[in-house]
């Protein structure tokens, strides 16, 4: 569905560490831009509802980030994990899942994932406007490959999670490899 399309060009607000700053948050405001995060690299994105979730804490940012190594080696150099969640809750919660290859893009606005059609509503679920769950396997800013969870739709009833698996999209890269060496 969006393969091919080039990613939105979003400036996102995150929080760095800064040794300079003294005290207890030694953090600073840093914009980046989409083109910081996706330019001249060939990346795995995958987002998500929520930080600190059930399916996307125990199975999705572990699986990617236990499975880095082999998508490294099929040619991906970054795994980046987005969720409409703000830079502070982004943050917090990498530091909870002891991520150290696995990095986060806090849409906090929801901007991105409305500009790529997957922002939904969750008032359902009291968590307001979220994104959809996908992965996709981006080039140089342009998308390679999508894989969409199944239900698109505003309060839906459920949280499809399979098609943006790491395991799925692992399969898929590896095919891909089995094609260019043929």
């Amino acid at each position: 569905m969006k393969t091919g399309q080039t990613l939105p060009k979003i400036t996102f607000q995150t929080r760095v560490r800064d040794e300079s700053i003294e005290g207890p948050n030694p953090f600073r405001w840093e914009a980046k831009t989409t083109d910081d995060y996706f330019a001249g690299k060939r990346v795995v994105l995958f987002s998500l509802p929520g930080a600190f979730t059930p399916t996307c804490s125990t199975y999705q940012l572990p699986g990617f980030e236990n499975g880095f190594a082999d998508f490294a080696a099929l040619g991906v150099d970054e795994i980046y994990c987005m969720s409409v969640n703000d830079a502070f809750v982004m943050n917090k919660w990498a530091e909870a899942q002891g991520l150290k290859n696995v990095k986060v893009i806090p849409d906090g606005s929801g901007e991105f994932t409305r500009r790529m059609g997957m922002l939904v509503r969750k008032d359902n679920l009291g968590f307001g406007l979220r994104s959809w769950r996908y992965a996709a396997i981006v080039n140089d800013g342009k998308i390679e490959a999508w894989f969409e969870e199944p239900g698109l739709c505003d309060n839906h009833g459920e949280d499809p999670y399979g098609i943006s698996s790491p395991e799925t999209v692992l399969d898929w890269l590896r095919e891909d490899a089995k094609g260019q060496a043929a």
